[in-house]
């Protein structure tokens, strides 16, 4: 059955609501073939993930997905028209399924929209991913909004009973034939102008500022094994730069100090930036879009998770890594648990960062196993339809 479908997305931290909504409604088109209308408050940030928009184009087509401009407070599916709606009919048409994106919060216009339809729009608060217990609990369940509108809170997880991950179909063949391909890892690597070493490690670095960032550098400064770190543009660069002793980064450039190499990245799209990910022996990574596209690569991951007020990040922190680390030896377990831990607390990362290297092929074994683990749930845009299908 094919259903229209609206995702709202208000961005706040640049790239990451953006880059799950971009995934989600691009999922919905091409895999099950639905109608989808993106509703996004920023456009520029869109255009770092889709180069082939225009921040100028209040609406748009991309990839199947109609892009719609988003400015609060003014919502017409036409923004070049000027007269206003008659007294009392919405400016626009509502969709058979609302989608808030991490709970931003709906036009009232549109809300009325959604009221005065035949059969009211299925609507949908798809929340941030966390591992908690008490997630699967309150995975699709209702509350009760004004004018008789039912609202159900939709959850991404990691087990059995939550919405599972976005994960494209095809997505893990794909990864595999990359990383059994030297050939097309190297024409990758080649094209951003990456030329590793042989003996080098690779490591990928996507992080909030961070106050471990500099005892971590100059861990790996002092490294016996050569490391070449590539950093996509981001919110990092500024320290970089600091530790580096220069005023600015440039991508033309390579500074090595000791055994450490630094580049910088240029901004890169959704699919080059997975392709970054099977290419490194370790991603670092923040947030909530990345932190899922490192665990598809397969490979060792350091999750600099979003800050919150009193350490509540924390609790989400630890409710990962017990997931996480079950089939973990014990050593390797506590090696993984000491290094996110002071990643994320801003401490010294130089004994965690000695010890996690006394256990690392078994850490490599075991990302390979958790991917193999993830993919036999179910992608959320394959259980948001069938979530819409029993609602029906």
């Amino acid at each position: 059955m094919r259903a229209s479908w609206d995702i709202f997305c208000s961005v706040i931290d640049n790239f990451g609501d953006i880059g799950v909504s971009w995934r989600l409604a691009r999922q919905l088109v091409v895999e099950h073939d639905q109608s989808v209308r993106l509703w996004v408050d920023d456009l520029e940030s869109f255009c770092r993930l889709c180069p082939e928009a225009n921040n100028r184009d209040a609406q748009q087509t991309h990839q199947g997905v109609l892009v719609q401009h988003w400015v609060h407070g003014s919502l017409q599916e036409n923004p070049a028209q000027q007269s206003p709606s008659p007294q009392g009919t919405p400016p626009v048409t509502a969709a058979d399924v609302v989608i808030e994106a991490f709970g931003c919060q709906l036009p009232d216009d549109y809300i009325e929209a959604m009221v005065q339809r035949a059969r009211p729009s299925l609507w949908l608060n798809l929340e941030y991913l966390s591992a908690e217990d008490w997630v699967a609990a309150c995975h699709g369940l209702p509350s009760l909004q004004s004018r008789g509108l039912q609202k159900y809170f939709f959850f991404p997880g990691f087990t059995q009973g939550t919405g599972g991950l976005l994960r494209e179909a095809r997505l893990i063949e794909q990864r595999r034939r990359f990383q059994q391909s030297p050939a097309a890892r190297q024409h990758f690597l080649n094209a951003l102008g990456v030329f590793p070493q042989d003996n080098s490690r690779l490591v990928s670095l996507f992080s909030y500022e961070n106050k471990s960032l500099f005892s971590w550098l100059d861990t790996l400064e002092a490294g016996i094994q050569p490391t070449h770190l590539l950093v996509p543009q981001g919110r990092i660069v500024a320290e970089l730069q600091e530790w580096l002793g220069i005023k600015q980064l440039s991508k033309k450039d390579l500074h090595q100090r000791g055994a450490l190499k630094v580049q910088l990245l240029p901004f890169l799209s959704q699919p080059d930036y997975d392709r970054l990910l099977w290419s490194c022996d370790l991603n670092v990574v923040r947030g909530e879009d990345s932190f899922v596209r490192a665990q598809w690569a397969a490979k060792p991951l350091l999750w600099h998770i979003y800050p919150q007020q009193d350490d509540a990040h924390l609790e989400k922190l630890d409710a990962f890594l017990k997931l996480y680390c079950q089939n973990l030896s014990p050593a390797a377990g506590s090696a993984l648990r000491a290094q996110w831990h002071a990643w994320n607390s801003g401490q010294n990362m130089a004994q965690s960062e000695q010890e996690l290297q006394q256990v690392w092929p078994e850490l490599e074994a075991h990302s390979d196993a958790w991917c193999t683990q993830l993919s036999t749930q179910i992608n959320i845009s394959t259980a948001l339809v069938q979530f819409f299908r029993k609602w029906l």
